[in-house]
């Protein structure tokens, strides 16, 4: 909700008598490029994590570092307010931003049956971006006054804690510190050897995989190519889909879709093909649930945080690489020295990426959790409390 209304308040604080704020465009492109960075250790950090101390904690820790800058911005909204809330958003981006759906579908593949996990993450998907319509719909309606002065969305922010803290069980029965009575600097040590190990074992669960290794490269290419779409269309498509045709079939179609849009995007030969590449969004908006269902099924309930984790990071890692790629393209070839003339070889070339994508894809083999993947999450972890 308080996304809606933010360039207006941070724009009307940083650049008040001004059509335009250099300023906010500024800090906005550090921001990212900040989060990009970070993102890509900390989403694996906090999937191990999550799968040693339990997904509840984890999820408190991401959902409540949001709260903080909002809070800020609804009791001051003054120059000095809205780079503090910068600075903390910034924090809070790196800890929760992407890591509380990975969290989340680890989560849920501890409590839903195997067969039925594709279903539940095309739920949880679908009403994350139902959540994000509503948002915007209350944004458009509701003065801006009752969004922040008013804390309308604070006490949402703050509601849903307080429901994980009161009815969400936990599924982990987390490791015991052997280490309590250890002095400081050894405890210390003792910490970064232990994440060091965890995120060895992390890479380990995924690399000797052959199905996690394949969908980290459909997940990095597909990433490179195209970030962030989603629909509540995932509640009514996939649910119906994947008992008849299984996760791979409907990940190479999805990937494929992806392509076909890129590719009719980019050549737009006629004004009617725009319209007619939108159309694949129905389709290409299952490569997501597909690729966590497809994760889920090939790591053992010890790993789901690990491995999740992991491939998030890989994915991270394709988004902080594909605009250093893809503005200077689209730039050279929008200006007058392009060595041909087409405007949307930026989008064709992303294309390619995906097409990358889709061929592994197609070689994507499913097979089961290894048993040494299962000993190696043991020696860190109990099983789950809810099956």
């Amino acid at each position: 909700m308080t996304v809606s209304v933010l360039v207006d308040v941070t724009t009307g604080a940083l650049c008040p008598h001004s059509g335009t704020c250099p300023q906010a465009i500024y800090i906005n492109g550090v921001q990212q490029t900040v989060v990009g960075i970070f993102k890509t250790i900390v989403l694996p950090l906090l999937g191990q994590l999550a799968d040693e101390y339990g997904r509840k904690p984890m999820l408190l820790l991401t959902l409540s570092t949001t709260i903080v800058p909002f809070t800020l911005l609804a009791i001051d909204q003054s120059k000095d307010s809205v780079y503090a809330y910068y600075a903390i958003r910034t924090l809070s981006y790196i800890i929760s931003q992407g890591s509380i759906f990975c969290i989340a579908v680890a989560y849920a593949a501890d409590v839903v049956n195997e067969g039925q996990r594709a279903v539940a993450f095309s739920w949880i998907t679908g009403l994350f971006s139902f959540s994000h319509v509503i948002g915007n719909i209350l944004a458009r309606f509701l003065p801006e006054d009752y969004i922040f002065e008013a804390c309308v969305s604070i006490g949402l922010l703050i509601f849903v804690p307080i429901y994980m803290i009161l009815f969400l069980a936990e599924t982990v029965r987390p490791i015991k510190d052997p280490d309590q009575h250890t002095p400081c600097l050894n405890k210390i040590i003792h910490v970064v050897k232990d994440r060091y190990h965890s995120m060895k074992n992390a890479a380990n669960v995924v690399i000797s995989s052959s199905t996690l290794k394949r969908i980290s490269l459909v997940s990095f290419f597909y990433e490179l190519g195209m970030s962030g779409i989603s629909s509540v269309l995932l509640m009514l498509v996939l649910p119906l889909v994947n008992p008849l045709v299984g996760e791979k079939a409907i990940l190479s179609v999805a990937v494929l879709a992806a392509v076909a849009y890129g590719l009719l995007s980019g050549l737009a030969w006629a004004p009617w093909v725009p319209y007619l590449s939108a159309s694949f969004g129905v389709i290409y908006i299952l490569v997501k649930p597909s690729i966590y269902a497809v994760i889920s099924n090939a790591s053992h309930s010890v790993n789901q945080g690990k491995a999740q984790g992991f491939i998030a990071g890989v994915q991270s890692i394709a988004s902080l690489l594909s605009p250093l790629v893809m503005s200077p393209l689209t730039t050279w070839f929008l200006s007058e020295d392009a060595p041909f003339n087409c405007k949307g070889f930026s989008i064709v070339f992303a294309s390619l990426s995906m097409v990358i994508s889709w061929y592994f894809t197609w070689t994507l083999k499913l097979d089961s959790p290894s048993g040494k993947n299962l000993e190696d999450g043991l020696e860190n972890i109990e099983a789950p409390l809810l099956m």
